[in-house]
């Protein structure tokens, strides 16, 4: 083997078993198992540039195995990216440090994702890839012409979101998308024997990709490969047979190099097997000057490129140019002009219809329910397989992998995706929503069937817990309509949250208008105000969401026959509420000392608002398979049980 290539990877390997040891925490063995495959690839063949790591035609290079995330913060730094320096990794898990214990997002860095749990960063790439197709339709060959490429552990491949990304992209066949799969057999209960007995290349050739079995350490082998895929015609996995804790004379290959430091005395003797005669963190100046040249290597390139992106600026502004305000008040002056009793999922299709009439750049998809969570529009194009000029995606029933490859999408830039499901399978979404959150991108999901409302298909399908467990996320805005006027208003939210996440919760059943005049103020950016008075002086809050605020409005007005006031408080987004200052929040939540909250769902979320002496009418129990308005009735979701209720706490 080439004594350089050796050289280069070995500043890989001791970066990362130093940061690992230095911390006391981390996972030096991945790094050292595949440290020989990074460096052939961004060596030889991976187009980026650090001085510009935005450059929007660069390779992607997306570390699933995320806890091996030494190995990409030493490539970031050998090869010249300011964002990490050698200071960065001394501080390697420690608090406010770049280089986190598993790789966390962060523009213009170089890290494109953030991943930890195992197999997102697979569904992350499918999403990159799927978007440079997209936009490689949109704006040529000559400015989107690059490639996707994952490292992936086995555990990754356990995950069953892996399945479901893998299987897709196969599908669609992304030839643009190469996995390098660290094949080395071990993960932390030991070798992967003892859970995992899968035939992988038959395994990969099912989901429609090609798949390469090499030697992980020999560096003809590696390039070999990496020059075969340029010209793929399908997605390609790269099995690199690795050994983990690679020059660990007593942890190579061993279960105890995969998540703890070696030990001082073990160092030495990597150190000695390796022939590596430096200091911790001392990378010598030949060596790193090899790296530098490394992250230099495309910079001409991509000055050619920007030259084309110049002659070419107007096709990316048209995909960039949108009318989403004009014509989310247009939508929303005909929703007052022509009010109709109708499900908000309903509302939503009209909404996206007006969009997707305009605009370029949103990507929708829904997994395998287009028809029932109206996701769809009259405009949209389906993406088939080789074929990217559309602008929906159908996802099959992959709830998990949707998610994840959305979050890819939302990464790679200038697309807005969304799609739909129903809420009960948010639970299925969860892990990738909550990365969403965390990662600040705007992804739009819409969640259907959103209660009891959908009746016959039972508690396995009407969600309880899902509202309250969604809100606690950080970062998500969870919207919950109560008709047309306030779906566009949601919609208008999510669109201009360019750092923020949605969840639309949407009705099956129909619900009467609540809005009946226009304002140009988007009232569920406030996140809860008031729709109805039925007195001046009032002594009662009812505060609802979404379907329920049409039984809260029937309820005052039963109530206000007994001389009983109130005030109807529409709270389409809890978490926007809480976001107001304090004299709003005062005036919409201590006007009376008497309150209730009415939702077809758990209530443990509301208590904070309706207080320790108020009533929270919902649902903290399983379903039931009935006609939705008996299932309401059963849970005493009705007028004349809340007002019974409601008039006893008062003392009426």
């Amino acid at each position: 083997m080439n004594k350089l290539h050796n050289d280069l990877a070995n500043c890989i390997r001791f970066l990362s078993i130093d940061a690992v040891q230095k911390a006391n925490s981390g996972h030096p063995g991945m790094p050292m198992g595949m440290a020989d495959v990074v460096t052939v690839l961004f060596k030889n063949f991976l187009k980026f540039n650090p001085k510009n790591p935005n450059w929007m035609n660069r390779d992607r290079f997306v570390l699933s195995a995320g806890h091996g995330s030494m190995l990409l913060y030493s490539l970031l730094f050998l090869t010249g990216y300011k964002s990490i320096s050698l200071n960065s990794i001394k501080n390697f898990r420690q608090l406010n440090s770049i280089c986190a214990g598993h790789p966390e997002y962060h523009p213009n860095s170089g890290i494109e994702t953030t991943t930890g749990p195992l197999g997102q960063g697979i569904a992350n790439a499918v999403g990159f890839a799927i978007a440079e197709e997209i936009l490689k339709k949109k704006l040529g060959n000559d400015l989107i012409n690059h490639k996707t490429y994952v490292l992936a552990g086995d555990g990754c491949l356990m995950e069953g979101i892996s399945h479901e990304a893998m299987s897709l992209a196969g599908h669609l066949k992304l030839k643009n998308l190469v996995m390098l799969f660290d094949n080395n057999s071990i993960s932390i209960d030991g070798p992967t024997d003892l859970a995992v007995s899968d035939n992988f290349k038959k395994r990969f050739e099912g989901y429609g990709w090609d798949y390469i079995l090499i030697n992980g350490h020999n560096e003809k082998e590696i390039f070999k490969a990496l020059k075969s895929v340029q010209k793929a015609k399908k997605p390609t996995v790269i099995s690199c047979k690795t050994k983990i804790g690679y020059g660990s004379p007593n942890k190579s290959g061993k279960a105890s190099s995969h998540g703890s430091p070696l030990g001082l005395e073990e160092i030495k003797l990597v150190r000695k097997a390796l022939n590596w005669n430096n200091k911790p963190f001392n990378i010598p100046d030949k060596f790193l000057n090899e790296w530098r040249k490394i992250g230099q290597r495309c910079e001409t390139q991509e000055k050619k490129w920007i030259k084309i992106f110049n002659k070419n600026k107007t096709k990316f502004k048209k995909i960039k140019r949108n009318s989403l305000l004009s014509i989310l008040k247009r939508e929303k002056r005909n929703a007052i002009l022509e009010p109709k009793s109708l499900a908000t999922r309903k509302c939503s299709e009209m909404t996206l219809n007006a969009l997707t009439n305009q605009n370029h750049n949103l990507i929708g998809g829904s997994a395998d329910l287009a028809g029932s969570n109206n996701t769809k529009t009259k405009h949209q194009k389906i993406i088939k397989p080789g074929d990217f000029s559309g602008d929906y995606i159908h996802y099959g029933v992959r709830e998990h992998g949707m998610s994840g490859i959305m979050n890819g999408i939302a990464l790679y830039g200038n697309l807005i995706p969304y799609g739909g499901t129903f809420l009960i399978f948010s639970d299925y979404c969860k892990p990738s929503i909550r990365l969403s959150a965390l990662m600040q991108k705007r992804v739009i999901y819409v969640m259907t069937h959103d209660s009891i409302g959908l009746g016959e298909d039972g508690p396995t399908h009407q969600p309880i817990e899902q509202l309250s467990g969604l809100r606690s996320i950080p970062n998500l805005n969870v919207f919950r309509p109560a008709d047309r006027v306030e779906t566009i208003e949601c919609w208008e939210h999510a669109l201009k949250s360019s750092k923020t996440p949605s969840i639309l919760s949407l009705t099956r059943q129909g619900l009467n208008p609540i809005r009946k005049s226009f304002t140009n103020i988007n009232k569920c950016s406030l996140g809860a105000y008031e729709v109805l008075r039925t007195n001046k002086k009032i002594n009662l809050t009812i505060f609802a969401s979404g379907s329920e605020v049409n039984l809260a409005i029937e309820t005052s007005h039963k109530l206000a026959k007994d001389k009983i006031y109130c005030k109807v408080i529409s709270m389409p987004s809890m978490e926007l509420f809480d976001l107001q200052s304090k004299l709003y929040k005062n005036k919409i939540l201590n006007e009376t000392k008497f309150k209730i909250s009415i939702e077809a769902g758990s209530s443990d979320c509301w208590k904070k608002y309706v207080g320790s002496s108020g009533i929270t009418f919902g649902i903290n129990e399983f379903g039931k398979s009935a006609p939705y308005k008996d299932i309401f009735k059963h849970f005493g979701l009705t007028v004349s049980n809340i007002a019974t209720k409601t008039k006893k706490m008062i003392g009426n």
